[in-house]
């Protein structure tokens, strides 16, 4: 096969992949300078649809209605927008090799692809069960969400199933947001984590006993502080039961695992320098190779505004971890300097008819204020966090845009505090005194 050459190949084809192509647009590109090379069959898409929108019982989201950059406001980036801007985009191609060194990307059916600049976009891939030799985990009719081919599996499933049981594995995002929309769909719904509550690396337990207690209001079972240690599937191969570790199991016709993941990063192993799981980079989301990037889950880089590095797994980070990187890289093309990347973190979900937003850092004591009672008619309480006298994150359920807005601008700014009862007292008109 012959080899192609592009001056800049983003490999990946997500959420990171589609806003850096629009920032090269932005700058200016002649056709055939960009490829987006991407496993995937279809165009950049904003992937927080899938586990929302994408599985809704009615007025359900489908492509092309959320191509990037539709999530943060933007224009909707449709396929042929790349085409029309001279970016080459190589679907349906997964990458095998990378030689850094050489500058070569090779797929699995022996394409070779070189570059002169390289950003990695590769994100993350699910946990699977199977793993973990979990017994019975490759049974029909378990799933995971990633990717549009799952959600579009797990679409046939929930119609092919109708009104049956579901049992899902996991009470993080996609457990809390799958949980919701399967209940939507008129299923039976169990939920199943070994965490003493609900998304335990943001909720406090406060915090976590509203959304419990909400879901349980709407019909969702909880099954917390459970493991699960196995599956049991008929004569088909379809899953019918899952297995617990006291020695329970919960019938189900459908098994949705949402237990985290793994950031992409084994085509660069001994390639390129790692910091806690992900690829080291600079505030420019420059790694130790001259000329690659790499940007979103993959990417280890200094949270300046915490003086330390962290990888960030999330939409906001994949959307501005991008711009930044193509703004570093033309920037450096012209001889110019940018700042670096100064991220303030940020974290949401929408489920029912809830809605919250996260900023900040979730250390040190918390303080609660507002209605958290899982039965009224419209919530709305918040929380802060604080450290060595210092509000460092703010948490928001039911928020007006105005509001969130607020809570972003104190974590920002992090403000003095010296009277927590106080400050629980004010709730969020503490932040119209800063």
């Amino acid at each position: 096969m012959a080899e192609k050459h592009f001056k800049y190949v983003i490999l990946g084809g997500g959420v990171a992949a589609g806003y850096a192509a629009r920032e090269f647009a932005k700058h200016g590109l002649n056709p055939g300078e960009l490829a987006i090379i991407s496993k995937e069959a279809v165009a950049p898409y904003e992937r927080p649809a899938l586990s929302k929108g994408y599985l809704f019982p009615q007025g359900a989201a489908r492509l092309p209605g959320f191509h990037v950059c539709v999530g943060s406001g933007g224009e909707r980036l449709l396929p042929e927008w790349y085409s029309e801007n001279g970016i080459e985009l190589i679907l349906s191609t997964e990458i095998v090799k990378a030689d850094l060194a050489s500058k070569t990307l090779t797929s699995a059916a022996g394409a070779t692809f070189t570059y002169d600049i390289l950003i990695i976009a590769t994100g993350s891939t699910v946990i699977n069960l199977s793993d973990f030799g979990t017994p019975g985990a490759n049974a029909n009719n378990i799933f995971y969400l990633r990717e549009i081919d799952d959600a579009d599996k797990l679409v046939a499933a929930i119609e092919a199933k109708k009104n049956g049981k579901v049992v899902i594995v996991g009470g993080g995002y996609i457990g809390l947001e799958l949980s919701a929309v399967m209940k939507m769909n008129n299923f039976d719904v169990t939920m199943v984590y070994p965490e003493p509550w609900c998304m335990p690396r943001l909720f406090t337990s406060d915090i976590a006993a509203f959304y419990e207690g909400y879901y349980a209001n709407k019909g969702v079972k909880i099954d917390k502080g459970t493991l699960v240690v196995g599956f049991d599937s008929d004569a088909n191969g379809d899953v019918t039961s899952v297995k617990l570790k006291d020695g329970r199991a919960l019938e189900a016709d459908i098994v949705v695992v949402g237990v985290g993941g793994r950031p992409l990063t084994k085509l660069f192993k001994a390639q390129v320098e790692e910091e806690k799981g992900g690829i080291k980079t600079d505030g420019f989301f420059q790694t130790s190779v001259p000329g690659v990037y790499a940007v979103g889950d993959v990417a280890t880089f200094p949270m300046k505004l915490y003086n330390d590095v962290r990888r960030v797994e999330h939409v906001d980070h994949a959307r501005k971890s991008a711009e930044q990187a193509v703004k570093a890289i033309k920037a450096s093309e012209e001889g110019k300097v940018i700042d670096e990347y100064d991220y303030l973190p940020f974290f949401y979900s929408r489920s029912f008819d809830l809605s919250w937003q996260f900023y900040g850092d979730n250390v040190g004591e918390t303080v609660m204020f507002g209605d958290n009672d899982p039965a009224s008619a419209k919530p709305k309480f918040g929380s802060y966090w604080i450290k060595d006298g210092k509000l460092l994150g703010a948490f928001l359920e039911g928020g007006s845009p105005d509001e969130t807005k607020t809570i972003a601008k104190l974590a920002r700014l992090q403000p003095q505090v010296t009277d927590l009862e106080q400050l629980a007292k004010e709730g969020l008109s503490f932040a119209s005194k800063i």
